[in-house]
């Protein structure tokens, strides 16, 4: 059974409004620089989930952006892992 894991992400954005992660924290503290962006495609019907093809450590994995909606438009959303 597979569960999401949340955590903290560095992102960058640049000049045509791209959001790049650059790096995940792990809930008890540990940092993993992300060192490619293999893919980005957006997911899911309502679409309010994207997922990236990312590589940490020479193995791909994947990083989901899950986006808080209108419900929250103070927050963007935030980011997890499936384990």
């Amino acid at each position: 059974m597979s569960g999401r894991i949340y955590v903290q992400v560095s992102s960058d954005f640049d000049a045509t409004g791209y959001m790049q992660p650059r790096a995940i924290t792990w809930p008890d503290g540990r940092v993993f620089r992300i060192e490619d962006i293999r893919s980005f495609r957006p997911s899911g019907d309502n679409h309010l989930l994207d997922c990236y093809i990312v590589v940490i450590r020479g193995k791909e994995k994947r990083l989901w952006f899950e986006r808080s909606g209108e419900q929250f438009a103070c927050r963007l959303g935030r980011w997890y892992v499936e384990t």
